[in-house]
């Protein structure tokens, strides 16, 4: 029977239009591997299969694109990190959890261990699972000892190993946690965290600048001096775990075909977290010049290669026709975000953002459009699509692949036709967040809310603070230059009621200060 217009919507404010995974009960023959790779701030326009090849060339990413799905219109849950990777993990919007929002190195564990998981779901499905690179979704019960295996951590929320920047890389501790407990680490040298106070005398980016013999800082990164860069908190000891920046590339790139190669006789789901190309950019001596575009250019092509490194290895190990691989990132892109590295100065006519208005930490759309591939040899039906995506849904959609269930009251969706390229009828609406700020897209209108606060912030990115509610039509005008709010009263007033019926209880149109770290 056919659906009036008002029923549709109706439907789609519950959630309703898209069976959930729930519904995924027939098992596959072969169960093939997952690899979700998940770069760091790297926006839509730094990939060139988008279509900008002058100023930047990223061919092992573009594989994924051109012989895959390339998304046109594929978003992240949020603006910032913490967030996003919170979502793609547990298939839940992250403004309905408390305390979702960018962390210090030392916070807890943002993820319940009762809480059931992507890697939860892989697990149960008869996968191995792995998490290996950047994280940034806390660890332990809040300031933990660095000095014992920490719990709870990674392994106890699915995966059954994980190597990992426990936070980011501009904060302490600058060290790699493997299962719980920081490699490489001196009993007799023991390590202290703190994001409030100093320990003693310990020299820092602002009482000894001379020590800043890499980069220096723009704001916010005075702290502990590490490698020659300065980082986001204060950190003493554990001198024989510090990471090399350099070669975290390489690093995590033998970490990854260790532990892929490690079992063949089940299949595996890894969560690969790039740490390119968030600051503090330090590519490798190869890449070094290289892109043009200085540190933050050469970074992206750092990222590129890590691809190429990973594609390499599953063809020469006959896994590629058994072996989905999702590429995408956890934000939009920014350039001054805390280093003096030349980013801006560097850019030249490259547009890291696409043509699209905003960046990290905006509500704008630059905030969450990000690069989108799905790639699975022999399977996946290889066109671009400009069906509206988003990262929240893999969990239901690679759950009806398989055959796996999961709960019935998250917000992931079963999409697995659109990630598969055998349909272009994507999500009709999605909240997007930025530091707790929220905003609707449903098909081709933007609509967001209004906000106190600056326009811009100390990266100078457009934050989508605006003084009413502004409605914008993406597909007429994706730079989002026109207001049309007053032309489709209409539409404006469907949109907001929409809005606050999907986000009662969460949107608060007086969020706290902006973070940018």
């Amino acid at each position: 029977m056919k659906q009036t217009q008002a029923q549709v919507l109706m439907l789609s404010a519950l959630g309703l239009v898209t069976a959930s995974c729930s519904s995924a009960k027939k098992e596959v023959k072969t169960k093939p591997n997952v690899i979700v790779i998940l770069a760091d701030d790297l926006g839509y326009g730094d990939v060139s299969a988008y279509g900008d090849s002058v100023t930047i060339q990223t061919p092992n990413i573009d594989r994924l694109a051109n012989d895959g799905v390339c998304f046109t219109n594929g978003h992240a849950t949020s603006a910032t990190s913490t967030p996003s990777r919170y979502a793609l993990l547990t298939g839940r919007y992250p403004w309905k959890k408390d305390g979702a929002r960018i962390l210090a190195g030392d916070a807890p564990l943002l993820i319940n261990t009762s809480t059931y998981t992507f890697p939860d779901m892989m697990r149960k499905a008869g996968y191995r699972t792995g998490a290996i690179g950047k994280w940034h979704l806390g660890i332990g019960a809040g300031h933990p000892n660095w000095n014992e295996t920490i719990h709870p951590n990674a392994n106890d929320i699915g995966f059954d190993f994980s190597c990992l920047i426990a936070a980011t890389n501009d904060r302490v501790p600058t060290v790699f946690v493997e299962n719980g407990a920081v490699l490489n680490l001196d009993p007799n040298d023991p390590i202290e965290v703190s994001y409030k106070h100093n320990f003693g005398n310990q020299p820092t980016a602002r009482t000894h600048p001379e020590l800043m013999t890499k980069m220096t800082y723009s704001h916010g990164h005075d702290g502990t001096v590490i490698n020659g860069i300065p980082r986001i908190g204060f950190m003493k000891g554990g001198k024989s775990a510090i990471w090399d920046d350099e070669n975290m590339a390489s690093f995590f790139r033998d970490k990854v075909r260790t532990w892929i190669g490690q079992d063949s006789s089940k299949p595996f789901f890894l969560y690969y977290g790039l740490h390119e190309p968030h600051v503090p950019r330090t590519p490798n001596g190869m890449f070094v010049g290289k892109s043009g575009m200085g540190r933050r250019g050469d970074a992206i092509l750092e990222a590129d290669w890590v691809v190429g490194q990973l594609m390499d290895y599953l063809e020469e190990n006959n896994l590629l026709e058994n072996t989905i691989v999702i590429f995408t990132s956890d934000n939009g892109p920014v350039l001054d975000d805390g280093y003096n590295d030349g980013a801006v100065d560097s850019l030249g006519n490259h547009n890291p953002m696409g043509g699209f208005r905003g960046g990290k930490y905006s509500l704008f759309e630059a905030g969450t459009r990000v690069p989108f591939f799905v790639y699975w040899k022999g399977h996946t039906v290889k066109h671009t699509s400009d069906a509206l995506v988003n990262q929240i849904d893999l969990m239901a959609s690679i759950s009806k692949l398989i055959g796996a269930d999961c709960p019935t009251d998250i917000d992931s969706k079963n999409y697995l036709d659109v990630f598969m390229g055998k349909s272009d009828v994507g999500r009709s609406n999605m909240i997007m967040e930025a530091n707790r700020r929220l905003a609707l897209r449903d098909h081709d209108y933007v609509l967001i809310p209004p906000y106190k606060g600056p326009s811009r912030n100390g990266t100078n990115n457009e934050l989508g603070n605006l003084p009413q509610w502004t409605l914008f039509d993406m597909k007429a005008d994706p730079a989002q230059q026109v207001e049309i709010q007053d032309q489709k009263p209409e539409v404006t007033k469907r949109l907001k009621d929409e809005f606050l019926k999907i986000t009662k209880g969460y949107y608060n149109p007086k969020p706290a200060a902006i973070k940018l770290k």
